[in-house]
């Protein structure tokens, strides 16, 4: 009777190893088939959220953050010059969507361009269309063409869903490591403190190996798309080089291997590349 029993907990024991794994491999299949389609690149990309879930939440913060910061008045001509940018760049990104017929892909943006009172060199986009521009980065763009260049850069990252890219792969990245670290429980034995250093293991690992690669293949994917909405505006590409030349200067370089951006040399080398190509894309799209 003694044996009955062991051997129907070991069973038991066995079955809920196995339905957990069964669990784990459809949790993957599901994850693996939420994708979406990007109307411009025509890449096929991961995604676990909705436009309406990040950008619900893109706009509440947006609005927070300005609320605790400096917000140069619009009256300003630093900030009329970030918004008249921003209105030709908006302009040239709903003229590409029509003439792929995706303009239906911006109904749920809402476009807003506020200059922010800062030293900081930077601009930054939320999902949805919320970008800001600190005036600490108008000292380095000094005209209107490399400006463009810098928020053309930042709405290409809102228009490819960069925002939702890297929430949906930071997940993933999450839940590879806890999957990772039960499996060896689970399967193996492994104790608690084994477990702990494989998940250590492997955030060093895929932050070095997958994620970093993934946020400067982002950039400079920003970088080209970006490139092609300030020529469509009307903005020329070229002084986008000069603009990085004179980032390069200031930033002294950085170790790209290392970095979430790519290095001020890769970028300069990329953009001198699409150059011509953007000015193209400018032709075929203002002339439809």
């Amino acid at each position: 009777m003694l044996k009955v029993a062991f051997f129907a907990l070991y069973c038991y024991n066995i079955c809920m190893k196995t339905i957990r794994k069964l669990l784990v491999v459809l949790i993957c299949m599901a994850t693996l088939l939420t994708c979406e389609t990007d109307p411009l690149t025509g890449e096929t990309y991961f995604s676990l959220f909705s436009d309406k879930e990040l950008f619900d939440m893109s706009f509440q913060e947006y609005g927070q953050f300005l609320k605790d910061n400096k917000v140069v008045p619009v009256t300003d001509d630093r900030t009329i010059m970030v918004k008249d940018i921003g209105g030709k760049i908006k302009t040239a990104a709903e003229d590409w969507y029509k003439s792929i017929n995706q303009s239906s892909h911006l109904k749920n943006y809402k476009w807003e361009y506020n200059l922010v009172d800062s030293k900081e060199v930077n601009a930054w986009c939320m999902p949805g269309g919320k970008i800001v521009v600190y005036t600490g980065i108008l000292p380095v763009t000094q005209n209107k063409d490399a400006l463009a260049t810098v928020m053309g850069h930042e709405v290409a990252h809102a228009l490819l869903n960069h925002g939702k890219k890297k929430l949906s792969m930071s997940y993933l990245q999450q839940f590879g490591g806890t999957l990772g670290a039960t499996l060896l429980g689970l399967a193996f034995g492994a104790s608690e403190q084994t477990q702990q250093l494989f998940l250590l293991a492997y955030g060093v690992g895929t932050n070095v190996g997958l994620m970093l690669p993934y946020s400067r293949d982002l950039e400079s994917e920003a970088d080209k798309y970006g490139l092609y909405l300030m020529a469509i505006a009307g903005y020329d590409p070229g002084e986008s080089v000069k603009f990085w030349d004179r980032m390069n200067k200031l930033s002294g370089g950085s170790i790209e291997f290392l970095s979430t951006h790519p290095s001020s040399e890769t970028r300069i080398n990329n953009l001198n590349g699409w150059i011509q190509e953007a000015k193209d894309k400018a032709i075929e799209i203002n002339k439809k």
